[in-house]
């Protein structure tokens, strides 16, 4: 199934990002096989650059990505088709070093990033939004 690509402006500069969920496989006894592990990856690009960025939250003991969010023990969960955690998970990865203009692909984990994206979307007020044009 195609991933759905939106858009998310910030400023003058247009992004593009998709939300994917994903597991691994592994080789059963019985010759088939089985799902092992699980994640949730948003994925980010500006239009205009040739960097690509993969935020990654990996299924774990106290993580569980559940298509489209991500859920911490505690509660606390980031819905990842919203336009504004999406602008708070990029803002974050820019805090972080990542360079939209550097070719090449990044993946940063997205739970080390979980409670910086909390704070900095429960504070948001700005210039979120999204272009309706199709990508």
């Amino acid at each position: 199934m195609a991933r759905r690509r939106r858009r998310l402006v910030v400023g003058s500069q247009r992004f593009v990002w998709s939300v994917g969920h994903a597991h691994d496989g592994a080789d059963s006894p019985d010759g088939g096989r089985r799902r092992t592990g699980c994640r949730e990856t948003v994925r980010l690009w500006r239009e205009d650059a040739p960097g690509h960025l993969a935020v990654v939250f990996e299924a774990g003991a106290d993580a569980f990505p559940h298509s489209g969010a991500v859920r911490r023990p505690d509660a606390q969960c980031l819905n990842l088709n919203e336009p504004g955690i999406v602008r708070a998970l990029l803002d974050e990865a820019l805090a972080h070093g990542w360079q939209a203009a550097a070719p090449g692909r990044a993946q940063l984990d997205g739970w080390a990033l979980f409670d910086a994206v909390v704070g900095r979307h429960a504070g948001r007020g700005d210039d979120v939004g999204t272009d309706p044009r199709p990508v």
